[in-house]
């Protein structure tokens, strides 16, 4: 069953891929009509049709997963990720039919097939449920979370695509700046994962002995050259080297090492791609979203906000205080993960508050979208890996 799951996972992997190719050509590509005279674009029904089967995929390997492991396969890292894309991908196929826009699955597909295969950089071996995760509320917490992530996911795809259309690449301005600050990102990320296969083929690891953050000794594994190392670290390992500086005993240094390697992988990535072009990477993207019309997208953004933010708050502030209650004796202790809950949870509803009260519509509805989405991703990556809480166990 476990096989199978993991089958499942990389055929959704595949399929997402056809998924973006034919949205692709959907938009490049001719079109057709109909014997009613309708004109048609039968490489986006396709597309939208990968896209289904691809879901359908993803979502048999995650409950052929919870069957094999026997509890909700949200626990860890590798799995939280899955399910993010999994979630956002589902939220692309309730959206999609009520607007029929492929540029909309050609920015949201890659941005599934990112989140998937940065998932795949942690391991994928299924784990024993530490006490404070051995309760019915995993599910009914973390799944209504993730599910509402994957929704404002959706928001962030149509901001990123509102900004490509509008933003005049000709000038220099912070705007420009901004939306390549969103390219460098997102090519760090497929750096990291570029250089985490590389390593990982490698067989790569460096081991330390470090003193944690209760005081003890214990080891940490690196999987990547370590340029930072732990608390009072010492390698013990043929493989790796003195890193130039250790980090506090608050700071997980490995992944912080993994981090720091992104951020380089990144810079190499995003200066190659723009030497090439001799242009800032968004500008290429231009062309290709000339047609894409800007209220359209600016209303899926929109909607998708207003979606899942009430989604997001069920499940990243209300169920998670209940079961803080349950599990802990309090509902709210300031652990780093509850303050960057809260802190989302403001940020959207301060969206919603300046696009309805004060008619903050197009662009500036769209950064909104993309720092909200900013504003999840750390914290699933760098306060969930970097700095010791409560959630470490994520």
């Amino acid at each position: 069953m476990f096989e199978f799951s993991s089958a499942m996972l990389y055929a959704a992997f595949v399929l997402y891929l056809l998924a973006t190719i034919l949205f692709a050509v959907s938009i490049t590509g001719k079109r057709f009509k109909d014997k009613s005279g309708e004109e048609k674009n039968r490489a986006g029904i396709l597309g939208y049709a990968a896209s289904i089967a691809a879901l359908l995929s993803g979502l048999t390997y995650f409950v052929t997963r919870w069957i094999a492991v026997g509890f909700a396969p949200v626990s860890n890292m590798f799995e939280y990720m899955t399910a993010l894309g999994i979630a956002m991908s589902l939220a692309f196929a309730i959206i999609y039919p009520m607007y029929k826009n492929n540029y909309l699955g050609l920015f949201t597909m890659p941005v599934v097939m990112l989140i998937i295969a940065y998932a795949s950089m942690f391991p994928g071996e299924a784990q024993p449920l530490i006490p404070a995760l051995q309760s019915n509320w995993l599910f009914i917490h973390v799944i209504t979370t993730v599910i509402g992530q994957g929704i404002l996911s959706i928001g962030f795809a149509a901001g990123v695509l509102y900004l490509v259309r509008k933003i005049d690449f000709t000038k220099k301005s912070r705007k420009v700046k901004g939306i390549e600050f969103i390219m460098f990102s997102i090519l760090s990320l497929v750096a990291y994962v570029g250089i985490g296969i590389g390593f990982g083929a490698a067989d790569y690891t460096a081991q330390f002995n470090y003193v944690d953050e209760n005081a003890e000794e214990a080891v940490m594994d690196y999987y990547l050259p370590p340029l930072v190392g732990p608390n009072e670290g010492e390698l013990v390992s043929e493989q790796g080297f003195t890193p130039v500086i250790n980090t506090p005993a608050f700071v997980r240094s490995n992944d912080l090492n993994t981090v720091l390697w992104s951020f380089i992988g990144g810079l190499v990535l995003y200066g190659g791609i723009r030497g090439i072009g001799r242009k800032p990477v968004a500008a290429s993207l231009q062309p290709v979203v000339k047609n894409v019309n800007p209220q359209t997208v600016d209303e899926i953004s929109y909607r998708a906000i207003a979606i899942g933010f009430p989604v997001f708050t069920l499940g990243g502030l209300i169920f998670a205080m209940i079961w803080a209650q349950i599990a802990w004796t309090r509902f709210w202790g300031w652990d780093p993960k509850e303050v960057w809950a809260l802190i989302t949870f403001l940020f959207y509803a301060a969206y919603l508050h300046l696009r309805l009260s004060r008619g903050w519509h197009g662009e500036k509805s769209a950064w909104l979208c993309v720092i909200g989405f900013a504003l999840i991703m750390f914290n699933l990556v760098f306060v969930n890996l970097i700095i010791a809480g409560l959630h470490s166990y994520a």
